[in-house]
């Protein structure tokens, strides 16, 4: 039988459907795929409300049918802020799902990649969901185990289809994994890097409070903004992305599994430790209402692995150790609230002082996502 594949722009509510649904039916039987949260997802492929991500940019999803059946997807991501940062005319792709085909995933990206260049763009940088800032990345490597919560997971064959489209590999990012109880016997070269910055600078590290929430969370978020200045590809949030960020995390995060490192009583590091819930959104289905957050908030006792996104220091503090001795604040109630297993996730492979520290801890690779570009 012919086959015949057909890509269109997402142009209706039945399109945003099946560009959700297809997700679903691709992994209904994978036992590592952890349901998203659907509302969310329909934010970030800018389906609904306005995530403030879209006031610097512009999308436009794509649907490939086969025979009339919806097959593939993917969105085209024009992000103005990285384009005026780095000063290029970079467009992007993100939320790629397709079946194993390599005709469809030509016929999809590279309908992708016509948009973008009817937008100016010379170059295409992907998958990023939408942005570095949020799920990147294409899973290349750990495909034994479900991923911790906001890393991203797909089909071990979606790189032989990415790669057949033109795309060639530009930055890989680890996640690395290790159990909590190694962490806390640290290499004495570490210890004696974390005592004596502790000492020159007179740091001191606490947890975020309880009374200055908000004011510690904003806090974090622009020592997260002003530390990665100058990583590849990254774009500072915008205040509003800030806020944003700022109120989703409000009853994920648990205080006790963050670190502020202040000198002077001046916030100069932040170290956060985000709970695994893709651990109790497997019982989820994707929906935080009506019972959902009872869910999410009941079990987070219950999880037992830690992810720590960042432990991010001032640029003029990078060099001494003051993100090891924002880390080493966690450890100890880490292990006091029950977790088992660390994961650092995620380090670019062009940072080599984080990994070279990381790696020196005792933690592995566990995971590898990867980045791809492709001229226009």
């Amino acid at each position: 039988m012919s086959q015949t594949f057909e890509c269109q722009r997402v142009a209706s509510r039945a399109d945003q459907k099946a560009f959700m649904r297809l997700e679903k039916e691709l992994y209904k039987d994978d036992p590592n795929w952890v349901t998203p949260l659907w509302d969310e997802r329909k934010q970030l492929c800018g389906f609904s409300g306005k995530h403030p991500f879209y006031k610097d940019a512009e999308s436009q999803a794509f649907l490939v049918r086969r025979n009339g059946k919806v097959c593939g997807r993917v969105l085209a991501i024009v992000n103005r802020a990285h384009n005026r940062y780095h000063d290029e005319q970079r467009g992007f792709f993100g939320f790629f799902e397709c079946i194993d085909d390599q005709e469809a995933a030509t016929v999809l990206l590279d309908q992708a990649c016509q948009w973008l260049a009817e937008k100016g763009m010379t170059d295409v940088r992907g998958p990023v969901n939408p942005s570095l800032n949020y799920e990147v990345g294409l899973l290349v490597d750990g495909f034994d185990s479900p991923p911790t919560f906001l890393i991203s997971y797909n089909k071990p064959y979606y790189e032989r289809l990415i790669t057949g489209t033109g795309f060639e590999k530009t930055q890989d990012l680890f996640c690395y994994e290790a159990s909590i109880d190694d962490l806390d016997d640290l290499d004495p070269k570490l210890q004696f890097v974390i005592d004596e910055a502790t000492k020159r600078f007179k740091v001191k590290c606490r947890p975020i409070s309880r009374k200055t929430f908000d004011a510690d969370v904003k806090a974090f978020l622009r020592i997260y903004n002003q530390s990665l200045q100058r990583t590849w590809g990254y774009v500072p949030m915008s205040d509003e992305e800030l806020v944003h960020q700022a109120n989703q995390l409000k009853l994920l995060i648990v205080p006790e599994l963050t670190s502020i490192a202040e000198i002077d009583g001046e916030p100069v590091g932040a170290g956060f430790g985000l709970l695994d819930y893709n651990q109790v959104l497997k019982t989820m289905n994707g929906h935080l209402l009506p019972f959902g957050w009872l869910k999410l908030l009941l079990g987070k006792r219950k999880i037992t692995r830690l992810r720590l996104v960042s432990t991010n220091v001032l640029p003029e503090y990078q060099k001494w150790g003051l993100g090891l001795v924002t880390l080493a604040r966690i450890l100890p109630d880490a292990i006091k609230f029950g977790i088992e297993t660390g994961e650092f996730s995620w380090v670019l492979e062009s940072n080599s002082l984080s990994r070279g520290t990381i790696e020196r801890g005792g933690a592995r690779k566990a995971k590898t996502q990867r980045i791809y570009d492709r001229k226009l």
